[in-house]
Protein backbone atom coordinates (compact mmCIF):
# COMPACT_ATOMS: atom_id res chain seq x y z
CA UNK A 1 0.00 0.00 0.00
CA UNK A 2 1.50 3.28 -1.18
CA UNK A 3 -0.19 6.03 0.76
CA UNK A 4 0.28 10.08 0.74
CA UNK A 5 0.76 11.59 4.34
CA UNK A 6 -2.04 14.02 5.41
CA UNK A 7 -1.46 17.59 6.71
CA UNK A 8 -2.71 15.94 10.18
CA UNK A 9 -0.28 12.95 10.26
CA UNK A 10 2.78 15.49 9.25
CA UNK A 11 1.51 17.98 12.11
CA UNK A 12 1.02 15.55 14.53
CA UNK A 13 4.68 13.78 13.84
CA UNK A 14 6.21 17.41 14.35
CA UNK A 15 4.33 17.58 17.65
CA UNK A 16 4.99 13.94 18.54
CA UNK A 17 8.87 14.55 17.33
CA UNK A 18 7.32 10.80 15.23
CA UNK A 19 5.13 9.58 13.24
CA UNK A 20 2.14 7.90 14.92
CA UNK A 21 0.98 5.07 15.56
CA UNK A 22 -1.59 4.73 12.17
CA UNK A 23 1.17 4.97 9.93
CA UNK A 24 4.47 2.70 12.29
CA UNK A 25 1.76 0.19 12.93
CA UNK A 26 -0.04 0.34 9.20
CA UNK A 27 2.15 -3.22 8.61
CA UNK A 28 4.95 -5.36 9.90
CA UNK A 29 7.09 -3.57 8.02
CA UNK A 30 6.74 0.49 6.88
CA UNK A 31 8.65 2.73 4.90
CA UNK A 32 8.14 6.73 5.29
CA UNK A 33 9.30 8.41 2.56
CA UNK A 34 9.78 12.26 3.24
CA UNK A 35 11.33 14.28 0.24
CA UNK A 36 10.82 17.40 -2.23
CA UNK A 37 8.65 17.17 -5.66
CA UNK A 38 11.73 18.76 -7.62
CA UNK A 39 14.17 15.70 -6.58
CA UNK A 40 15.70 13.89 -9.76
CA UNK A 41 16.43 10.78 -7.23
CA UNK A 42 12.74 11.29 -5.93
CA UNK A 43 11.21 11.17 -9.41
CA UNK A 44 13.14 8.03 -10.19
CA UNK A 45 11.83 5.86 -6.82
CA UNK A 46 8.28 6.90 -7.48
CA UNK A 47 8.45 4.92 -11.04
CA UNK A 48 8.68 1.94 -9.18
CA UNK A 49 7.76 3.10 -5.53
CA UNK A 50 3.77 1.74 -5.94
CA UNK A 51 4.66 -1.69 -7.34
CA UNK A 52 7.43 -2.21 -4.61
CA UNK A 53 4.44 -1.17 -2.28
CA UNK A 54 1.98 -3.63 -2.89
CA UNK A 55 3.22 -6.94 -1.29
CA UNK A 56 1.30 -8.29 1.75
CA UNK A 57 1.95 -6.74 5.35
CA UNK A 58 4.15 -3.76 3.67
CA UNK A 59 2.81 -0.11 3.97
CA UNK A 60 4.85 3.43 2.28
CA UNK A 61 3.79 6.64 3.00
CA UNK A 62 4.78 9.86 1.54
CA UNK A 63 5.26 13.12 1.06
CA UNK A 64 6.44 15.65 -0.87
CA UNK A 65 6.50 18.69 1.73
CA UNK A 66 8.11 21.31 -0.55
CA UNK A 67 4.24 21.10 -1.91
CA UNK A 68 2.41 21.67 1.50
CA UNK A 69 1.03 24.92 3.53
CA UNK A 70 3.64 23.47 6.54
CA UNK A 71 6.86 23.28 4.00
CA UNK A 72 9.03 25.11 6.14
CA UNK A 73 7.36 23.85 9.51
CA UNK A 74 7.75 20.51 8.09
CA UNK A 75 11.56 20.33 7.00
CA UNK A 76 12.76 22.27 10.22
CA UNK A 77 10.98 19.21 11.66
CA UNK A 78 12.86 17.09 9.45
CA UNK A 79 16.07 18.30 9.73
CA UNK A 80 16.09 18.96 13.46
CA UNK A 81 14.45 16.34 15.04
CA UNK A 82 15.70 13.24 12.32
CA UNK A 83 19.15 15.45 11.57
CA UNK A 84 18.79 14.18 7.94
CA UNK A 85 19.29 17.48 5.49
CA UNK A 86 18.79 15.16 2.63
CA UNK A 87 16.18 14.17 0.40
CA UNK A 88 14.84 11.69 -0.27
CA UNK A 89 15.23 10.33 3.09
CA UNK A 90 13.43 7.20 4.54
CA UNK A 91 12.62 5.52 7.58
CA UNK A 92 11.77 2.22 8.15
CA UNK A 93 9.65 0.42 10.37
CA UNK A 94 9.21 -3.13 11.67
CA UNK A 95 6.62 -3.85 13.76
CA UNK A 96 6.60 0.15 14.92
CA UNK A 97 10.13 -0.05 15.83
CA UNK A 98 12.43 2.03 13.46
CA UNK A 99 14.80 -0.18 12.00
CA UNK A 100 17.10 2.03 9.63
CA UNK A 101 17.48 5.16 8.05
CA UNK A 102 18.63 5.91 4.20
CA UNK A 103 19.19 8.49 2.19
CA UNK A 104 18.24 7.68 -1.88
CA UNK A 105 18.00 3.62 -2.75
CA UNK A 106 17.66 1.59 -5.53
CA UNK A 107 14.39 -0.70 -5.93
CA UNK A 108 16.33 -3.41 -4.93
CA UNK A 109 17.94 -2.20 -2.19
CA UNK A 110 14.83 -0.95 -0.80
CA UNK A 111 13.15 -4.36 -0.84
CA UNK A 112 16.06 -6.35 0.86
CA UNK A 113 15.94 -3.48 3.52
CA UNK A 114 11.37 -2.84 3.80
CA UNK A 115 11.81 -7.14 3.61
Amino acid sequence: MLTKLTEAQCRAAIFAKEFGPEILKAGPAVAVVLTQSWCPQWLWMKAWLSQAAEAPGRAVFWIEYDREDFYEDFMEFKESTFHNYEIPYLRYYRDGVLVRESNFIDRSGFLRILG
